[in-house]
């Protein structure tokens, strides 16, 4: 099971030792840095391999992720790819897949229908909210963002909580309708929804190392809470 397929997909080739893929990928939304990996995973682009793409439903789902991924813009869709690609669009509401349960849940981000994704085997769950803009349905009881519905839902009681954590806090003020989150959004959503810890990702591409340290050291007393790091392996 992956989740998003951006750019990170194209290094995943250790992981499956030269093995064809054969598992499922739940892509949060179309924006071009969550799809863009697609034609450059080695393990899913071969002879062999059986793919499952869900997306967020809206109309054909082929047609919808070649809009991003077909030419001009790139020299084939998802179609020319090789190995058993099927992309299915999905609903909000509960699947199977890979033997893992799926609830899929709409949040709000800007620029095309979003989903949030909680995944459970049974023993551990795992909550994913990728681009996140809860100030889009109020500023909230603290002034960044609703913790509304569906996110408290999918963060309930999870033993992992993976959630955008884009901006500062003053960065927010300047942004707040840019389509993301302050890092301190989902620090408290997780003690609201009782996640167990808390992984802060989909860092702002002009933060550097040095900014990043920063943010580091100022959620560091927080209780498991830390920023997602390339090749950050977590164990439930």
């Amino acid at each position: 099971m992956l989740l998003d397929a951006g750019s990170g997909l194209a290094t995943t080739g250790p992981l499956f030792e030269a093995e064809p893929f054969r598992g499922s990928i739940l892509l949060g939304h179309l924006h071009w840095d969550h799809v863009y990996g697609l034609p450059f995973f080695g393990a899913g682009d071969r002879p062999g391999s059986r793919v499952r793409v869900f997306l967020p439903a809206q109309g054909d789902p082929y047609e919808a992720l070649a809009r991003p991924l077909s030419p001009p813009a790139f020299p084939i869709d998802v179609r020319g790819l090789r190995g058993d690609w099927i992309v299915s669009g999905v609903d909000p509401g509960t699947f199977e897949t890979e033997g893992f349960t799926v609830l899929a849940a709409e949040i709000p981000h800007k620029g095309g229908r979003t989903f949030g994704y909680r995944v459970e085997d049974g023993v551990r769950s795992i909550a994913y909210l990728s681009d996140h803009s809860p100030t889009d349905l109020g500023r909230g009881p603290d002034g960044i963002g609703e913790y509304h519905e569906a996110a408290l839902a999918l963060a309930a009681g999870a033993d992992l909580l993976i959630h955008d954590a884009q901006y500062t806090p003053a960065e927010l003020v300047e942004k707040i309708d840019w389509g993301h989150c302050s890092y301190r959004y989902p620090i408290e959503l997780a003690r609201r929804a009782g996640a167990r810890r808390t992984l802060l990702f989909h860092h702002d591409p002009g933060h550097d190392d040095e900014t990043l340290d920063v943010i580091a050291g100022l959620v560091a007393e927080e209780q498991d809470v830390s920023l997602a790091v390339e090749g950050t392996v977590v164990d439930l």
